[in-house]
């Protein structure tokens, strides 16, 4: 093979015998530590994505590898054929942190979202008493919840759904944030909704002030499940543990995943009550690598560094400062700017460049970030950041608006 030294090297080499599913910026990481990132040239940028929330607190983390190599040097991987000793460990305490009695750990995101699909329609046929394949599951027009077959299946997004059909039925789409419409939607057959507490993939869409709690009295009068995709949102991001949280809102169902895995290997759970949860017998769900012994390991690790609730504080603590340095940027080449914690969208004047042409001129300047739907770019920093590394970030892009404003 020809000796690879540059970005471009790397990314011919890739775009040679890489599945095109991806449309990356032009950077090759070589190493990260915290929240950098350097490139094989030796270009060093801060990352402002955090690969989408996975990496909340950093590349590295020093708990968190720590964790792992003790693992390493024990076990890896059991299958749930056998019991191991850190999965009981890490389901406690994820249990206690996120309040619930039961947790079933799987992977990825996606495959959290299935599960708790799953669970849902066995506990609206066994316990509510729904009809032998009726159950319904009213979702929200613009959610993003992975990239499954029955997940896009009620996806509205053609680049995530055109050509894969013959489509899952059994899910009902509403207007994010539209009480109303939920409450209309709701049928006797209906057995949960699943709602983003805000839509990541959208831009940082933030529902409108009572949605959350509305909708979980509106689901408790109904007898219907409420369950909460936390797995970009949760886990510290805007800071409170849960996003539901933010608003004093408790779900009947969790999924995380992301963050939960601490940038080390990919683990995601559901996390829901004992009435809920107990419709899943052996034999009923599984997963040869859902709660192997190296990812209990690091999620319990993962678990410990939020049980402080410093990090959560840290992003509570810096909101006030991310809003009002993205908020001044209105009218200067940004038209809309939404912030939670430290996640924000930032809508760029499409007349002005679009969000991936921003996200490169941010790469120039040292900044990594990504962008979605057009005009759209997302910032979600490690937690760890500080104020200062983040006024890096929103100087940054103020500068990449006011050259392309100026220009």
């Amino acid at each position: 093979m020809t000796q690879l030294t540059t970005n471009q090297d790397y990314i011919a080499l890739e775009d040679k015998v890489a599945a095109h599913n991806y449309s990356p910026l032009p950077v090759v990481v070589e190493h990260a530590e915290g929240i950098w990132v350097t490139d094989v040239e030796g270009n060093r940028y801060l990352d402002a994505l955090s690969g989408y929330s996975a990496l909340n607190f950093g590349h590295r983390h020093p708990a968190l590898v720590e964790a792992a190599k003790k693992q390493l040097d024990k076990s890896t991987l059991t299958s749930r054929a056998f019991h191991n000793d850190q999965l009981g460990p890490f389901c406690a305490a994820l249990s206690e942190l996120v309040g619930k009695d039961m947790i079933l750990p799987m992977n990825t995101g996606a495959e959290a979202v299935e599960t708790a699909l799953k669970i849902a329609r066995k506990w609206g046929y066994l316990v509510k008493g729904v009809a032998a394949e009726q159950a319904e599951i009213i979702v929200m027009d613009g959610n993003f919840h992975g990239r499954t077959t029955t997940i896009i299946s009620f996806s509205d997004d053609p680049e995530a759904r055109d050509h894969y059909g013959p489509y899952t039925p059994g899910f009902v789409s509403v207007p994010y944030g539209d009480l109303a419409a939920i409450e209309a939607a709701i049928n006797d057959n209906t057995v949960a909704v699943l709602v983003e507490p805000i839509q990541g993939e959208q831009g940082v869409k933030i529902p409108g002030e009572g949605f959350l709690p509305g909708l979980r009295r509106l689901t408790k009068d109904t007898n219907v499940l409420m369950i909460a995709d936390e797995i970009q949102a949760g886990l510290g991001r805007v800071g409170t543990t849960l996003a539901c949280q933010y608003e004093g809102v408790e779900a009947d169902m969790y999924t995380l995943g992301k963050a939960l895995g601490g940038g080390i290997v990919p683990v995601s759970a559901v996390a829901a009550d004992a009435d809920v949860m107990n419709v899943i017998t052996p034999g009923t769900h599984g997963s040869t690598f859902g709660g192997n012994p190296l990812a209990a390991a690091v999620g319990l690790a993962v678990c410990e560094l939020l049980a402080t609730g410093e990090h959560q504080q840290n992003a509570a603590s810096l909101e006030g400062q991310f809003r009002e340095a993205l908020e001044a940027l209105l009218g200067n080449g940004v038209v809309e700017v939404r912030v939670r914690g430290l996640w924000a969208g930032i809508d760029i004047d499409p007349e002005l460049m679009t969000g991936k042409d921003a996200c490169k001129r941010l790469a120039k300047k040292g900044v990594l970030a990504k962008d979605t739907h057009g005009s759209t770019i997302r910032l979600a920093p490690p937690l760890t950041i500080t104020s200062e590394e983040l006024k890096i970030v929103t100087d940054a892009l103020a500068e990449v608006v006011t050259e392309a404003a100026s220009a």
